[in-house]
């Protein structure tokens, strides 16, 4: 079994409890065993980011420092915040040796600059092209017309990383679900901000992004949005009836995890993952389409 270390940040602990399990599911179907870094502390994509340019630096590097003492060459991080803040950290870090040494010195585990930084799309989109996504995916997932939503932080960084899709129109989504057998949706505001913690300092601004981009996803005919961000799916879950009655978006949609999907198509339980638990309705259109 293929062994990844595995952050799941603070959100996969907290208000996306949901979202770590599927991701444990999941991957195990895959035949990866996801070992989560031990004492992980918060990588500070939120607070630290904003007020301390050290701090957003170190919190990351200390995570990286529990990998490489762990014997393991490739971290996975669900969270497109936690990925976005810890991909960026090493980068910088990285090219900045005088300075990851000052880090360092104050580490137990010592930063080293090689593991590999992978976002969930990342990992899922090499099990497809192995072959062993569509061995696993048996279920057709026929009838649903996902906008595939990345948000703004799997596209957006500070500096230049190496990523493995389009920044501008990003596709890894739109493969997996033509794998699943979904219909992915054309539209204009996959990489769109949907105002993440903004949520909770302004958020009449914060509405009117996810209006938007409900708007557009029902012009296009989706039946569902899917993600893979914990913070873009809680906004555009939680707060999408407020947006929709104030901005008057005639239809809501469903939110889904991308784990969802593809927990769905191996078969997993839509309950065991806890699909039941969104607060808009989930659970209906996969009635209606025959896929429970």
């Amino acid at each position: 079994m293929i062994q990844l270390a595995y952050y799941p940040g603070c959100s996969l602990h907290a208000s996306s409890q949901l979202y770590d399990i599927q991701c444990k599911l999941v991957f195990d179907r895959l035949g990866i065993e996801l070992r989560e870094i031990e004492d992980w502390n918060c990588c500070g994509a939120i607070a630290a980011s904003k007020t301390s340019d050290f701090l957003a630096l170190a919190l990351p590097a200390r995570n990286l420092g529990i990998v490489d003492a762990m014997g393991l060459s490739e971290i996975v991080i669900p969270c497109s915040s936690c990925y976005s803040r810890t991909l960026v950290a090493q980068k910088t870090l990285s090219s900045d040796p005088l300075l990851m040494n000052s880090i360092n010195e104050s580490l137990t585990h010592k930063m080293g600059g090689s593991i590999k930084v992978s976002n969930i799309l990342e990992v899922f989109a090499r099990a497809a092209g192995t072959g062993i996504l569509v061995e696993k995916a048996f279920k057709k997932l026929t009838g649903l017309r996902p906008a595939c939503y990345y948000g703004c932080l799997l596209t957006r960084f500070p500096c230049d990383v190496d990523i493995n899709d389009d920044v501008e129109n990003p596709q890894t989504m739109e493969m997996l679900c033509e794998v699943l057998s979904a219909v992915p949706i054309d539209w204009n505001y996959k990489t769109d901000c949907c105002g993440a913690s903004g949520a909770f300092t302004d958020a009449e601004q914060s509405q009117l992004l996810m209006s938007r981009i409900v708007q557009d996803a029902v012009a296009r005919d989706a039946n569902c949005i899917v993600t893979p961000c914990p913070l873009c799916q809680f906004n555009v879950d939680v707060y999408q009836d407020k947006a929709r009655k104030k901005y008057g978006v005639g239809k809501k949609l469903p939110v889904y995890f991308i784990t969802e999907l593809l927990g769905l198509a191996m078969g997993i339980d839509a309950e065991v993952m806890q699909v039941n638990r969104h607060f808009v309705d989930a659970m209906g259109l996969l009635r209606e389409l025959k896929l429970l």
